[in-house]
């Protein structure tokens, strides 16, 4: 069980690095997607289409809602 224990925290120290890497560029992303969709004035654009799928959205959110409560 401690060699369990001892492995599992030498994989741990390997993925920080990677998930500080996956954080920094998710930081980088949504900097540039802000940019562009305000930036750019792109706005008009998107809010078209978070209109056209909102429907789509609410219609794949109540066919979970009824899976979840079908268990």
């Amino acid at each position: 069980m401690a060699e369990e224990i001892k492995q599992e925290q030498k994989k741990c120290c390997g993925k920080g690095v990677s998930g500080m890497f996956k954080v920094i560029l998710g930081l980088v992303l949504l900097i540039l997607g802000g940019y562009l969709l305000i930036g750019r004035m792109w706005w008009g654009y998107t809010w078209f289409m978070i209109k056209a799928c909102a429907g789509p959205f609410l219609i794949l959110a109540a066919l979970i809602t009824f899976a979840i409560a079908k268990e």
